[in-house]
């Protein structure tokens, strides 16, 4: 039999079929290890076939790895087919999508661990007198039943071998699952749905369209209504993939899930061990777990049989890939959806303003939750102007307004939020006597001051500096700080405020798998008063005791020079504010701002989306940004300027020839440098562009993949989320 193979290189090169001979046995689908080139590489079997073009007495054979199961079933090969096509990457690097990392490079396998059982009555057992050990252990095998060979030879040094010796004892090996959240508490509260979350469940069922989208406010109930549709799939012997699009919330999620689904669920994200990694996919991969819960790389969980998926929090940034190949999990999502005829759910209370002008032009259902379940109102949102903050003296980045709230709240024992989407002590170092400014050497960007190290850090690269001393440029001592982060507001809030108890989450606090959830759940239980921290804490958090909100800098994602800056702010406060009051007490949120009169924070304030919606898509339409045009970003970087800026002409050159045949389909066309000009010792070059018809992108990707070279790589985003 012959087998058509793709070899794990993800080179252009090698983005090609190689025959190879096989055993009859192999699968489609089934990972084998081939010669190739001189040495032996991991390959996939996508098909086979009886005869080959090449002679037969040529062809090499390939190996079976030893995986009980295919690696990847047959929709995960046809889906890898259809990105590979899409993005014009090679096929190896659509592959790899499906598979843990470590489990392609032969770094991990499943956890096989020895079992000892007595296989005889425990009155049965002769033993000398002086066998004190193995008497010992048969004792303890027969009060607990199989016991792991590990802990028996730790309590009971060579009984286990002995007794086995003896035929008393029988030894198995079994496969053990590395628990990524064993100590997670279920919480098992099996709420009763709501008249209009059992009408949200009943039109999502009903209606034909594939794509729902589930518009409800803060507080409405949406996780309540993805729970009972996972349910019912399950019920139908179905599978289910549950979207978040941050970490912090999977374990939150994942408590839910496996109180009312119990191991059914499996959780996929970059913060497990390799090991955890791989268990829960092989779990999702034999059929044991149904349901896969996960950041935005569960989409491509080994699953068969979906019965739905949802994407929660559907605007956010986070669910379009920044590395190769740069999909939107919206697209996978789609593509698995229409494959398995299931419906794809979109949540969000603040819908991407693209996902809901398709919802209210027809091609997506539109279901709204305009109340929260506890009926109680949305928390009433306070306007302070910092303006005349500074104009009264008052420097600080706490205003009045937001003092007095803390100490209203702190006196009552309830808790309080703080959000300021910066991490760090302060943005940048500058030097008062030349102007001198920290950046980092590998990036064209300012150091951050974080004050817990002492140091400076690059956001981008992650590299660290010492603090400065003198200024490098004139030598001068008089260094300040400017910008405000997260680390600083915990500082100042101490000095205001020594008796409270305050945490921050932020990048630089949550480090390892349970980072997030150590300070979520102290939070929960009271065991602080006060949260800092960047987005991580805008979403999904359902603290019953918080019932004071504080954005600190409103204005700060504003005036980015991107277009979706007015949806991004919008979308923000309108997520922050939610974490206030959704128990009994009713919540409260302070609003700082240097621009209190601008539309967007009057239609937050309001909890006007609508408003906003209409507003927002009719400067779209004016202006011809998305969704009513496509913005394409080619992004050239390589660490030899010479070079990416050559490649930089090499694809300017056919875009500017396909601009030249198109005008008409072309709203925009320019090259230019990027914003950051280097990011860790690579510079970067962009070819923008602004699309009328989508019809051109096959030509672009063609473009700039016949331009690809080994020092410069050349990549193509469509509306980015990041244009810097």
């Amino acid at each position: 039999m012959i087998a058509e193979v793709i070899v794990d290189i993800a080179a252009s090169e090698t983005d090609r079929i190689f025959d190879y001979l096989c055993e009859d046995t192999l699968p489609v689908g089934s990972r084998v290890r081939a010669p190739f080139g001189g040495k032996t590489v991991t390959g996939f079997i996508i098909g086979k076939k009886e005869y080959s073009d090449c002679p037969t007495e040529k062809l090499k054979k390939v190996f079976p790895t030893p995986d009980e199961l295919p690696a990847l079933n047959e929709e995960c090969l046809a889906l890898a087919e259809k990105l590979a096509a899409r993005y014009r990457v090679p096929k190896a690097l659509t592959l790899r999508l499906f598979l843990p990392a470590e489990m392609r490079t032969g770094k991990v396998r499943e956890l096989v661990r020895s079992f000892a059982q007595l296989c005889v009555p425990l009155e049965d057992v002769k033993l000398a007198k002086n066998a004190k050990n193995q008497l010992a252990c048969a004792q303890y095998l027969a009060q607990n039943g199989k016991t792991d060979c590990a802990r028996l030879n730790e309590y009971f040094q060579g009984g286990v071998s002995g007794l086995e010796k003896k035929g008393y004892v029988k030894i198995t090996k079994e496969q053990v699952f590395r628990d990524p959240y064993k100590t997670l508490p279920f919480e098992n509260e099996l709420r009763t749905l709501t008249p209009d979350q059992t009408a949200a469940v009943e039109t999502i069922e009903r209606d034909t369209r594939t794509v729902q989208l589930l518009h409800g406010v803060t507080g409405s109930g949406k996780t309540e209504i993805y729970l009972t549709l996972i349910a019912k799939q399950l019920q139908a012997g179905k599978s289910s993939i549950f979207l978040v699009p941050e970490i912090s919330l999977t374990p939150q999620m994942l408590s839910q899930l496996r109180a009312r689904f119990g191991k059914s669920c499996a959780i996929l994200h970059s913060g497990l061990s390799a090991g955890e990694r791989f268990d829960e996919w092989w779990r999702l991969r034999t059929g044991e777990a149904k349901i896969a819960i996960g950041a935005r790389s569960a989409i491509f969980a080994p699953l068969e049989n979906i019965g739905v998926i949802v994407i929660d929090e559907e605007h956010d940034s986070s669910y379009a890939s920044e590395s190769a190949p740069r999909y939107t999990t919206f697209d996978v999502a789609l593509l698995r959806a229409k494959r398995n005829g299931c419906k794809l759910v979109l949540g969000s209370a603040t819908p991407s303003v693209e996902t809901y002008k398709r919802a209210k032009d027809g091609e997506f259902s539109l279901i709204r939750l305009n109340k929260r379940i506890n009926k109680k109102p949305m928390p009433e949102i306070l306007l302070a102007d910092m303006r005349r903050e500074v104009r009264r003296g008052n420097n600080s980045a706490f205003s009045g307004a937001l003092k007095e709230e803390l100490e209203r709240c702190l006196s009552a024992d309830k808790q309080a939020i703080l959000f300021l989407n910066r991490r760090g002590y302060s943005q940048t170092v500058i030097c008062k006597e030349c102007g001198y400014v920290a950046k980092c050497e590998a990036c064209d960007v300012s150091l951050t001051y974080h004050r817990d190290e002492d140091c400076l850090k690059c956001h981008y690269c992650g590299q660290k500096y010492g603090m400065l001393s003198a200024c490098p440029d004139c030598g001068g001592k008089k260094l300040t700080y400017a910008g405000t982060g997260t680390q600083r507001i915990v500082a100042d809030l101490q000095k205001l405020y020594p008796e409270a108890r305050i945490l921050r989450m932020d990048n630089d606090t949550t480090s390892g798998k349970e980072g997030h959830y150590k300070i979520l759940k102290a939070f929960a239980e009271h065991k602080a008063d006060i949260l800092v921290g960047t987005q991580m804490i805008a979403k999904g958090h359902d603290f019953p005791a918080v019932t004071l909100v504080g954005i600190l800098d409103a204005d700060m994602s504003l005036h980015f020079n991107d277009f979706r800056s007015r949806e991004r702010t919008f979308q923000l406060i309108t997520q922050v504010a939610g974490r206030s009051g959704r128990a009994e007490e009713k919540g409260k949120v302070v609003l700082q701002t240097f621009d209190p009169e601008n539309d967007v924070l009057r239609f937050a304030m309001d909890y006007d989306y609508e408003g906003f919606y209409d507003n927002e898509i009719s400067l779209r339409a004016a202006m011809a940004f998305p969704p009513f045009s496509k913005i394409v970003r080619v992004l050239i970087t390589g660490e030899d300027d010479k070079k990416t800026l050559e490649a930089l002409r090499e694809v300017y050159v056919g875009l500017e020839q396909l601009y030249t045949q198109n005008p008409e389909k072309f709203l925009f066309f320019n090259k230019m440098r990027a914003p950051i000009k280097r990011i860790q010792n690579k510079f970067r070059y962009q070819v923008l562009m602004r699309l009328a018809e989508r019809d051109l992108l096959p030509y672009i990707y063609g473009i700039c993949a016949d331009a690809k070279t080994r020092e410069v790589l050349i990549a193509v985003e469509e509306n980015p989320t990041n244009l810097s």
